[in-house]
Order: structure tokens, then C-alpha cells, then sequence
């Protein structure tokens, strides 16, 4: 009995290593598919357009609220960890850097990956199981170009600017905590950005952030595109497409951050 119950234990888990490795191919097939189709893709820039606002401006008010607490619980934490080792006047600085670096791209990148990724694999996998991706087909429409393309590279160009947008937001919000809760002068704070700014925190920041934006528009769109199974298939390639999207943004920003700041830097 316990032989048998290994025996499927190991079957189990081989069929499982397979099927992931064929979806770990099936997904770099539509990324090349993806690569190869970026010049055709840019001359219908009114689709990105249109994808570009769908990600963009829908996201706005997401991140705004996002980004604000995050400033805020940034700045407690901060004064918390601070007292009594560094002088409080440092806070602005050390809100600034974790912001920048850290903060402001992954928790960005999550809040829009359960949005735009939910979104997007929702309305494509509706288009798949509706047949409409196959009636593009027919009318020798290639679906990468017309439907993966647009928003991948609306993802890929919105993450940045949205990130850039939820850094200011977020520093503000531990503008007014410092200013408010802890009695520090707007100056001393101004003056603690000021002087430990550095280009590269914010620039592997908004890096961090592309790559992020192109994995949840890859996600979005391949478990979209592989949706089966009428509602049911749609609903379980919208939570495939989350999850995957904020795993391998966690993932990919451990990787990131060791090639950015232990490579490059």
C-alpha cells in the first residue's frame, strides 16, 4: 500500500513538473511570437493607445490610495525603527530610498497586476471561449499582433510612469506623517530628500518596474488566451493570471535587485 501511494505520489508530482515545464514553453513561444511582432504591432498605435488609458488612467486611483498609506505606514515604521539609533531628522531619506527602491515598484506592480492582469485574462479568456479569437483567425488576424501586442506594450510603458507617479504620492504621505504626528519641520524633511537623493535608486526603480509591467501583461494575456471551459475556464484563468503575475514579481524582483545593485552598481 505505501508502495502504491509513492508510486502516485512520484507519477503525481513528474506530471506536474511536465505540465510546467510545457507552460514555461507555451508562454516563451508567445513572448518570441510577441518580439517578432513589435514593429507591425506600433503601426496600430491606436490600439496601444487605447490599452495604454485602460491601464494608466483606470489604474489612478488605485495606486493614489496605495501609494499614500504606504508613504504613511512608511514614515511610522521608520520613526519606530530610527529611535534612538539615528537622529529622526533622517526620515525623510530613509522613507525616500525605500520608496524608490523598493516600495514604490513592487507594491505598484502588485496592486496593478490583480487589476490589469484579472482584466485582461477575464476579457480575453470571454473572447476565447466565445470563439472570437478563432473568427480573428479566420480572417487571418493574428491574435498576438492584435490582442497580446497592444497590451503588453501598454503594460510595459504605463508601470513606469504609474511607479513614478506612486513614488511622489507615497513621499508625500510621509511628508505629512513626519510633519504631523512626529513635530518635523517640512524643511528638515525637504532637506533629507534632497541630500541622499541618487539617480539610480529611482532609475532601478522605474527598470524594475518594465519588467514588472511586461510579465503582467504576459500573464494576462497567455492565461487568457489558454481559457477553456465556458465561465468556469474564464473565472480559473482570471485567479491563474494573479497569482502568477505577483509571484514572479516577487521572484523577479529578487533578481533584479541582486543584478542592479551587486552587478551593476
Amino acid at each position: 500500500m505505501e508502495d502504491l501511494i509513492a508510486l502516485r505520489g512520484a507519477r503525481y508530482a513528474r506530471e506536474r513538473m511536465l505540465d510546467w515545464v510545457a507552460e514555461v514553453g507555451r508562454v516563451t513561444l508567445m513572448l518570441g511570437d510577441a518580439a517578432r511582432l513589435t514593429i507591425p504591432a506600433f503601426r496600430s498605435f491606436r490600439l496601444i493607445v487605447d490599452q495604454m488609458a485602460a491601464i494608466g488612467v483606470g489604474s489612478l486611483w488605485l495606486v493614489t490610495v496605495v501609494s499614500m498609506f504606504t508613504g504613511a505606514v512608511a514614515a511610522v515604521q521608520a520613526a519606530y525603527q530610527l529611535e534612538g539609533v539615528v537622529p529622526l531628522r533622517y526620515l525623510g531619506a530613509v522613507i525616500e530610498r525605500s520608496v524608490l527602491i523598493e516600495l514604490g515598484p513592487v507594491l505598484t506592480a502588485i496592486v496593478v497586476g490583480g487589476r490589469v492582469g484579472a482584466s485582461i485574462a477575464a476579457e480575453l479568456g470571454t473572447m476565447k471561449v466565445t470563439e472570437q479569437v478563432d473568427a480573428l483567425e479566420v480572417l487571418s488576424v493574428d491574435p498576438v499582433k492584435y490582442l497580446v501586442m497592444p497590451r503588453l506594450a501598454a503594460a510595459i510603458i504605463m508601470l513606469p510612469v504609474m511607479v513614478v507617479f506612486a513614488n511622489a504620492i507615497a513621499i508625500l504621505g510621509g511628508f505629512v506623517v513626519a510633519v504631523f504626528s512626529f513635530d518635523q519641520s517640512p524643511h528638515t524633511y525637504v532637506q533629507a530628500l534632497k541630500q541622499f537623493f541618487h539617480v539610480k535608486d529611482l532609475t532601478s526603480g522605474l527598470c524594475k518596474s518594465a519588467f514588472f509591467g511586461a510579465q503582467i501583461g504576459l500573464m494576462g494575456c497567455y492565461y487568457g488566451l489558454a481559457s477553456e471551459g465556458g465561465a468556469e475556464g474564464v473565472g480559473l484563468a482570471t485567479t491563474r493570471a494573479v497569482v502568477a503575475s505577483c509571484v514572479l514579481v516577487l521572484v523577479s524582483d529578487y533578481v533584479l535587485a541582486n543584478l542592479l545593485f551587486r552587478v551593476t552598481f
